[in-house]
């Protein structure tokens, strides 16, 4: 059975997301091991020439002084895989134990091998050998000793204590590290997805508003005047022609609202810097048919609105004209644009056959709350096909932080009033 610990490696250092990072800071501690490991190499040998000259060992400890000193020369030149890494180290033990036991005085080369052992080999595998190696190293150390010392039983073992259990707990807290950064990572990207699909949602909630209010209602009138047209056709054509040539301005209208919503989405009648009176007032004019009279009336200073306060209260207007033509049964209708110091408000104002409200005198809807009674608004019933009308008025000024209010009654028409503050609170919400 595997322990969860046999395949911990050392996660990348914090400087290793640059490109190149992380293999410099490999380079720089392995040339610091193998110059550590030459280095007390070098330092033993010449202790054993000084010491023992004339020994008959002393070619073969100076020919394993310089297949260790090759191997790990090569290994910094030329670092390798993983696994090449291993193998080198399994060479520069075997050649080390063989060493030590000729020379005991080559037993502190270990030092360096430990950390090259827990940096190469799993925790579990690497523990067992550093054991071996300390293990070696004491009795190295008690034979080169005159007589008992405590320091040389226990010196050995505690510093490689010491060096595994830095090593292991500073492995592990990287590594919950790089997992804590790993989730962090995640979820960054799946809140931008998020984010991501909540604008798409956004946007094409926004693009459906806009063709409601724009197609649709056009094409809505063109039926109702072809259906005329059609049932006038035989018996008077002069009529029936007049409601032909009524469709097709409204075609032709929507055939320019509908290049500049693929252009940028503006109402037409904003276009080419016409102000949100003048578009009302055109918006009235062309509304005023097949019995429907619709009057513009602008009231304070002509103030510049912004763009987007313009083109939701021109959508206000020309979805409430739609409602009140095909659901009212008006005869006349009123427009009435109120500008003041920091608010714009349009009243639409119908003389049609109404509709009861919870309270008398009228209500103040605040934009999309349940209607009290438990009654659906009569003009924002879904339709299937359609599933606009208020809703969408409601949605598109809400995103401004205006209000809407409606105010009606059985047989007295009804008045709809959108405001929109042009306070820095009015700004769209994200």
């Amino acid at each position: 059975m595997r322990h969860p610990d046999d395949d911990l490696q050392p996660p990348p250092s914090p400087g290793a997301f640059a490109p190149g990072a992380q293999t410099r800071d490999d380079r720089w501690l392995s040339a610091l091991l193998t110059t550590a490991f030459v280095v007390l190499l070098a330092g033993a040998l010449l202790r054993y020439v000084l010491k023992h000259g004339d020994s008959e060992r002393l070619p073969w400890i100076v020919g394993l002084s310089v297949v260790l000193a090759v191997v790990q020369v090569a290994g910094q030149a030329r670092p390798g895989s993983r696994r090449a890494g291993r193998v080198r180290l399994a060479v520069v033990v075997a050649c080390w134990v063989v060493i030590v036991l000729l020379a005991p005085s080559f037993a502190w080369c270990a030092v360096p091998l430990i950390h090259t052992a827990l940096r190469l080999l799993p925790t579990r595998s690497a523990v067992a050998l550093v054991t071996a190696l300390a293990t070696l190293v004491v009795l190295a150390e008690l034979r080169l000793a005159d007589g008992f010392d405590p320091n040389h039983l226990l010196l050995p073992p505690v510093v490689a204590a010491l060096a595994t259990g830095v090593f292991v707990y500073l492995t592990r807290e990287a590594t919950r590290r790089q997992h804590l950064i790993d989730d962090l990572v995640r979820t960054r990207r799946e809140l931008a997805a998020t984010e991501r699909r909540e604008g798409t949602l956004a946007e094409r909630q926004r693009l459906s508003r806009e063709i409601h209010d724009s197609l649709a209602q056009g094409l809505s009138s063109q039926n109702m005047l072809l259906q005329a047209a059609d049932r006038q056709w035989d018996t008077d054509p002069e009529a029936a022609r007049t409601h032909l040539r009524t469709a097709a301005s409204i075609a032709a209208h929507g055939l320019t609202e509908a290049r500049r919503l693929v252009h940028d989405l503006a109402p037409a009648d904003l276009a080419e810097g016409a102000g949100l009176a003048q578009a009302l007032a055109t918006l009235a004019a062309r509304e005023s048919r097949d019995g429907l009279t619709v009057r513009f009336h602008a009231e304070g200073p002509d103030t510049h609105l912004p763009d987007q306060a313009a083109s939701a209260l021109l959508r206000t207007a020309q979805g409430a004209l739609a409602n009140v033509r095909e659901h009212s049964g008006a005869r006349t209708a009123a427009l009435t644009l109120t500008c003041l110091d920091d608010t714009v408000a349009l009243d639409v104002a119908d003389d049609g056959r109404g509709f009861p409200t919870p309270e008398p005198g009228g209500t103040r809807d605040p934009l999309g709350a349940p209607d009290p009674l438990g009654e659906p608004d009569p003009l924002s019933r879904p339709d299937p096909l359609r599933g606009h009308g208020l809703p969408a008025i409601r949605a598109r000024l809400r995103q401004l932080g205006g209000t809407l209010a409606i105010e009606s009654a059985p047989g007295e028409g009804a008045v709809l009033t959108a405001t929109i503050p042009l306070s820095p609170a009015s700004e769209p919400a994200p």
